[in-house]
């Protein structure tokens, strides 16, 4: 994805969300798991009707703000 794209999606994103989206890109541009996932084969295999599921579940639970930030899990494991 060009850079230009994420710009683009980048001003899309709710002012609610730019802190989440920040940590995220942040975490995303500094671990080792960000660019194997990059040189990684593309996923071929379909989204099951329990995966489908899930993926709502947690939508949901977002914007519910039923969801553990990355602080805290790094506060309860110790990290």
């Amino acid at each position: 994805m060009a850079r230009e794209r994420l710009h683009t999606l980048i001003d899309r994103i709710p002012e609610a969300e730019i802190a989440a989206a920040q940590r995220f890109l942040e975490y995303l541009a500094s671990t080792d798991a960000f660019r194997a996932a990059i040189l990684a084969t593309p996923d071929d295999e379909p989204v099951t009707q329990g995966d489908a599921e899930a993926i709502t579940r947690a939508r949901k639970d977002i914007e519910s703000g039923r969801v553990v930030s990355h602080d805290e899990i790094l506060r309860e494991f110790g990290g």
